[in-house]
Parts: structure tokens; sequence; C-alpha cells
């Protein structure tokens, strides 16, 4: 039997391991793949708390499948097919999952696989993971990788790595904020269960909307009063899925409205 295109485990306690697994093509996503990996975080829906994202073998992720890409139609993306298992419809499944996506970038993460560190909640490196994008040297802008990037760093950084192509290490990823954290690499995997084992003892519904929060400020709401006001909107959402006021555990319950 031929091996998964990407692995999903259950590790218990609410945390999910989401593992990319084309090492021999430093886990550049193919069409098949980006399905695959569709299909994972649809598993994790419910189950999983905090999912962490890695890669087999030297590399986090290289990306679409530039070779796969090429020798398709040009307008396959604008397909519903297309549109389904697209590289932009794998960002906005991580950003929109209720779980909360720590990347453990455990290697080369290049072109898309910056996308995926951006995209995700948290991000562990290691210390020597090549990180980068190399779009610009081969005649094109990084569609994803760099608008994404350029959202996340301040504006010299980012023009840095769209501009020269050239990779940086995870220390340096996480000394400009790409990253939380640089780890040795044995520490990696460590590192990230301990992390997602701290975050997955709060209460899912919190998480889950404290994620939306996160998501929409200030990306979509920068104005002061209307993002405080957003805050206590979110808060009052939390308690009424919450046995929050009721007992110190925050017990979920189901209202009216949820599925």
């Amino acid at each position: 039997m031929s091996e998964p295109l990407v692995k999903h485990e259950s590790l218990g306690d609410g945390i999910a391991l989401i593992t990319l697994n084309r090492p021999a093509k430093r886990n550049a996503m193919s069409r098949a793949a980006r399905a695959a990996l569709l299909d994972a975080l649809d598993a994790c829906h419910g189950p999983a708390k905090v999912i962490i994202l890695t890669g087999a073998g030297p590399a986090f992720c290289a990306g679409v499948d530039l070779k796969e890409a090429g020798a398709e139609p040009p307008d396959t993306d604008a397909t519903a097919e297309g549109r389904r298992t697209s590289w932009h419809a794998v960002q906005e499944r991580i950003r929109e999952h209720p779980a909360i996506v720590i990347a453990a970038v455990n290697g080369f993460a290049l072109g898309g696989g910056v996308t995926l560190i951006n995209s995700s909640d948290l991000a562990i490196a290691a210390e020597d993971a090549p990180i980068g994008m190399p779009e610009v040297g081969l005649g094109f802008y990084p569609g994803l990788a760099g608008p994404s990037t350029q959202l996340r760093l301040s504006p010299k950084r980012a023009a840095w790595m769209v501009l020269t192509a050239e990779r940086i290490d995870g220390r340096t990823a996480a000394d400009w904020g790409l990253v939380n954290q640089a780890v040795p690499a044995g520490e990696l995997l460590p590192v990230a269960l301990d992390l997602a084992g701290r975050i997955a003892r709060h209460n899912p519904v919190a998480l889950a909307w404290a994620k939306r929060a996160l998501r929409e400020i200030p990306m979509h709401i920068s104005d002061w009063s209307t993002a405080l006001a957003y805050g206590e909107s979110l808060k009052v959402q939390v308690q009424a899925r919450t046995g929050v006021l009721d007992d110190g555990f925050a017990t979920p319950r189901r209202t009216a409205g949820d599925g």
C-alpha cells in the first residue's frame, strides 16, 4: 500500500497531529495532497482543540507542486472542484477552523510553506529551518506568501523576503516575528506538544471565539472603539455557549442555533 499524502493522528486530550507526507517532493502540495489535507482538517473538526501541523522528512512544505500546476489548464482553480482544492481554499480552511493550529516547521518552508506558517495561529520552527520565497527568482510574485507575509512583518522585512528570494533560518524568523519560537530541531515536536497541551486545557468554545477575534482584530477591525465593542460581543457569545458563569471550568453547552 502506498503511503498517505497526509497523515492524521489523534494524540488524545484534544490534540491532533497532521503531517504532510511527500518527503521526496519536500512536501510540495499536489492537488491530491491538498484534498487530503482538507479531509484531515475536516476530521479534526470537533474532536481537536489544537492541531499540530508539520512535515515528514527534511521539509515542512515547499508550497504548491509547481510541476503539476504547470501541467494544468490556467483556469483550473476557477472550476468548482479547482476552487475546493486550491491552495487559497486550504489557507482559509485553516484560518476558519475552530481548532488552534500550531505550525511545527521542521525544515524547508518555501513559497506556499511560508503561507502555511502565516495561516497557522502559532508557529515554532527548528532553528536551522530554511524559510523563504523563491518566486521572484523564478519570475513571478509570491501570490499568497507575499501578501500574508506583508500583513505579518514590518514593511522592510517583508520586502527583503519578497525581493531577494533569499532564505532566512528559524532563528531569524523568530527574531522577526514570523514564528513565535525557534528551538533545536530535536526539540521541535516535544515543544510543540507541550504548547498544544497547555492550550488544549482551555475551554474549546473560548478558544474558537478567541481565534475568531485574533483573525478579525486588527485585520478587519482597526478602530479602537469598534474593536472593544467587538471584543465585548464575543465575550457574550462565549458566555452564552458555556457554563462560564456557572462553574470554573466553562463547560460547553448547546444553545439555540448550534449545529
